[in-house]
């Protein structure tokens, strides 16, 4: 039996990250992996291919729509999805490829097949009815998330599908509708919309983005809108039939009225849940909630000495980039060093167009919290850069503490969001206020000028605006 310091169950970006500094750090590392190619959810029917499919579908519709206005005509467009799905899927065997030179670099040991504990030390790894077992001083669990089925309407991969369907449809439905308006269902319905779909959109919330400040929401929701989306807000779904080739789905408002809508494919995204269940942690003694998520302490151990946690089998929001500070910060740990994740600073990206990026508390938070905040907005119709794109939906919103000027919460809804935020997620993890970043010098014309602005505006002095 082969002897490691440190193994991981799972290769997406928790678990890669996580084998890759331990294995910096000297320790003998393996990395379990049940799929042929490593990455996980993310890399290869997650973050990456969606924004493949993000990047190609707004080419697409900026060609057929809004090239004219910078004084650029083409003649009529054509749509070769087959390409847009092989290119999309070039990009990912090219990182998932980067991945596994990774591990050659770093010496960590892969091992194919289902991981499943046996001990507290040992891990069982089934591949095509081969068995092998390694034992670790150190192991963590990284085995990501799923999506969440909803009981009376089952997934077919065909009429009623997940996100990974929804990125390898072989045609453009007529009509998608997507139940769910977070981040999945906004994303995936964008890259419809702009290929010709009629998109509706139900959400059992009275707003989309249900993480997002209000107002955000409210703008975004109005821009989308624009694009062609339709929305159904507060809205229960009760049930879906299949008949005639179309599926219809079944939902009730706010003023239990029942309604109707019948389209090619229904979305379902309404999150995702920990892949915590038949992977030999009942069987260990691993507490599990009633959710499936795994309770751990400050330090991402399980209630099992030598058996770590991170990523989406634990509490908080479910994103790659979480996964992979606590994968660093768990290798660190179990090699005898401090670790640590700042999850104040941990900012969550919605990339529809505009794009929606946030870090820190929302407005509505603050006051829950009852906080003595003030606010500075500038909207990208006031920046030059966003101008000159043609991209002025959306503003920047700081929320910063009255007397301190330390920023509570930022919020972004405008071009390349994902981008700018990065600025202001550097901010909050060295404790800045909205002072600090208005008096910090941005190169002119940026579109992070607009954080500048809206920075100056906490203090009623933007120059822009």
């Amino acid at each position: 039996m082969e002897k490691y310091d440190f193994a991981v169950i799972g290769a997406g970006p928790g678990g890669y990250v996580s084998a890759i500094r331990a294995a910096q750090l000297g320790l003998r590392v393996a990395l379990v992996e049940k799929d042929d190619r490593l990455g996980g959810t993310c890399l290869n029917v997650g973050c990456i291919p969606s924004k493949a499919l993000l990047e190609s579908s707004e080419r697409y519709a900026a060609a057929g729509h809004r090239l004219n206005e910078h004084g650029i005509e083409i003649g009529s467009i054509k749509l070769d999805l087959k390409r847009m799905m092989a290119r999309k899927q070039k990009v990912v065997e090219t990182l998932t490829d980067g991945v596994a030179t990774l591990m050659k670099k770093n010496r960590v040991q892969v091992i194919r097949g289902t991981g499943r504990l046996t001990s507290a030390n040992r891990i069982a790894v089934v591949n095509d009815e081969r068995l092998t077992e390694i034992e670790a001083s150190s192991i963590v669990l990284a085995m990501g998330s799923l999506p969440v089925e909803l009981p009376f309407m089952p997934f077919d991969n065909l009429h009623i599908v997940n996100s990974t369907t929804a990125l390898s449809f072989a045609d453009v439905p007529e009509h998608l509708i997507v139940v769910g308006g977070g981040a999945i269902g906004l994303e995936l319905g964008s890259v419809w919309a702009r290929l010709g779909s009629r998109v509706s959109v139900v959400e059992m919330l009275p707003q989309i983005a249900p993480f997002a400040d209000k107002q955000m929401a409210v703008i975004l929701q109005r821009s989308l809108k624009s694009q062609g989306l339709e929305f159904f807000l507060k809205s229960k779904v009760t049930a879906a039939e299949i008949g005639d080739g179309k599926a219809t789905l079944t939902f009730e408002n706010d003023r239990d009225e029942e309604k109707t809508l019948a389209g090619d494919r229904i979305l379902v995204s309404v999150g995702r849940k920990p892949n915590s269940r038949d992977t030999g942690l009942e069987k260990v003694g691993v507490e599990i909630d009633k959710n499936g998520t795994i309770p751990v302490d400050e330090n991402w151990r399980t209630n099992i000495k030598g058996i770590y946690a991170i990523g989406d089998l634990i509490h908080g929001p479910m994103l790659a980039h979480k996964a992979q500070e606590e994968g660093a910060a768990v290798a660190e740990i179990a090699a005898g060093k401090p670790g640590h994740v700042n999850y104040e600073a941990i900012p969550n990206v919605i990339y529809t167009s505009p794009e929606l990026a946030v870090v820190g508390l929302s407005e509505e938070e603050a006051k829950s919290r009852k906080l003595n905040y003030k606010t500075g907005k500038f909207y990208f119709l006031g920046n030059g850069r966003a101008l000159s794109m043609g991209e002025t939906d959306g503003l920047v919103k700081i929320i910063a503490d009255a007397e301190t000027g330390r920023l509570l919460g930022v919020h972004i809804l405008g071009p390349r969001a994902s981008d700018v935020i990065g600025e202001v997620v550097m901010a909050f993890e060295v404790g800045a206020t909205a002072e600090d970043v208005a008096r910090t010098v941005h190169a002119h014309p940026t579109l992070s000028e607009a954080i500048k602005e809206a920075a100056l505006a906490v203090d009623k002095r933007q120059i822009h605006g």
